[in-house]
């Protein structure tokens, strides 16, 4: 009997256990006898980390031919329900049916998603750049505004959160506003951030830079405040400021994929399931987690995997090499990732690519631009449809970042 393996996400990490999964499989001889199978709403890869960027609809990677190969099977549908105690799945098909699948190991590969708490007006009046479809939403909307009259509010971009993405999302604006309303436009971009210091999660090591990017950039930064209330005109602040602004965008936290309260599990603060050194759920082992659902250890010295495409790129590799070596019965890696670098784009004045945790400065500029848009146009991406080149690239072995 044929057993299966089902992966549950399209994602980074997703993609990448689906890859190794049946590379693995190949290398035993065991491809006829396991079947891999990947579930999810569509086959493509939608390039996250680029959805800051104009024109996020071009930020996708069709799959279908990449998994097929090298055997994957891809199954169209949206997981509701995971059911570890019987090994299946619910989900639901393109026409609103649902169907049940069952697997002898699961990996789940769901990813995060951005939160948004119960803050008036935010649902109806943001935007973000968490899915394709809202980020397309943002750049229509943006491109509208050439539409309306000239104002202060039509002008004026607020982005609430100043981690990775309000930064990037940030900086990217200005150029993007102008090139949208004209140069002589007067805008405005704000950042409106809890933290006490610009770019709080990113250290002290990077600030300098980045104040000196935005200052260049001449973006208005409001620490230590956050969003009391959004409207279709713009946003009061917890200071009790009103902000005239057509265009307000959310960015600030993300949330591991709900599905994993359906695993008996440890979770950590962002929901993540905590899993061991081969990246299975410590209370259920067969169900491997991975990517931003996967609370994993990096190296010996405490650090974590972080909510990201560098790393869920190793995370998938290994846990797709992983469920299958625990189903036939063949040696596991141990996941190991302690190289981190950051390169962090800064819109028309640079970027900054940084070296280890404490974040060393190493490139910065347009040295460091040049290294982001290889690193977003180029290593991100999946591979070609060529069973070789898809094999090479999907070993465990292969580092993210040299």
């Amino acid at each position: 009997m044929t057993q299966r393996i089902l992966i549950i996400g399209a994602g980074f990490a997703g993609m990448w256990a689906a890859l190794s999964a049946a590379r693995l499989l190949d290398q035993a001889k065991k491809d006829k006898a396991v079947e891999v199978a990947l579930i999810a709403p569509e086959p493509a890869l939608h390039v996250r980390p680029r959805f800051y960027e104009v024109n996020p609809t071009a930020m996708q990677a069709p799959l279908r031919d990449v998994l097929a190969a090298v055997g994957v099977k891809y199954v169209q549908g949206t997981v509701q329900h995971i059911r570890p105690d019987k090994h299946e799945v619910e989900a639901t098909g393109r026409d609103g049916k649902s169907f049940t699948l069952s697997y002898h190991r699961l990996v789940l590969a769901t990813g995060s998603k951005l939160v948004e708490p119960p803050v008036p007006g935010l649902k109806e009046h943001s935007f973000n750049v968490d899915t394709l479809a809202n980020a397309a939403k943002l750049d229509a909307h943006l491109a509208a505004l050439k539409t309306l009259p000239d104002s202060p509010a039509r002008n004026t971009v607020v982005v609430a959160g100043g981690g990775f993405t309000g930064i990037e999302t940030a900086t990217e604006m200005p150029a993007r506003l102008r090139a949208i309303l004209g140069e002589a436009a007067d805008v405005k971009v704000i950042v409106v951030d809890r933290a006490p210091n610009i770019g709080q999660e990113l250290g002290a090591g990077p600030r300098p830079l980045i104040t000196a990017a935005i200052e260049e950039l001449g973006i208005a930064w409001k620490a230590n405040t956050s969003v009391a209330s959004v409207d279709a005109d713009g946003l009061v602040t917890s200071t009790g400021e009103r902000i005239e602004a057509k265009t307000v965008i959310w960015t600030a936290g993300v949330r591991a994929s709900a599905l994993t309260a359906q695993i008996d599990g440890e979770r950590d603060s962002f929901g993540r399931l905590h899993v061991d050194s081969e990246l299975r759920v410590k209370r259920v082992p067969t169900v491997f987690a991975t990517g931003d659902v996967a609370y994993a250890a990096v190296d010996d010295a405490g650090n974590h995997a972080l909510m990201s495409c560098q790393h869920a790129i190793s995370l998938g590799r290994h846990a797709g090499h992983n469920v299958v070596a625990d189903l036939i019965g063949h040696p596991t890696r141990p996941y190991s990732q302690p190289k981190y670098v950051t390169c962090l784009d800064l819109g028309a004045w640079g970027a900054i690519f940084t070296e280890g945790w404490q974040r060393e400065i190493k490139l910065r500029g347009a040295e460091a631009k040049a290294l982001k848009r290889q690193i977003n146009g180029e290593w991100i991406y999946p591979p070609r449809a060529d069973r070789a080149e898809i094999f090479a690239a999907a070993d465990p072995a292969n580092l993210v970042v040299a």
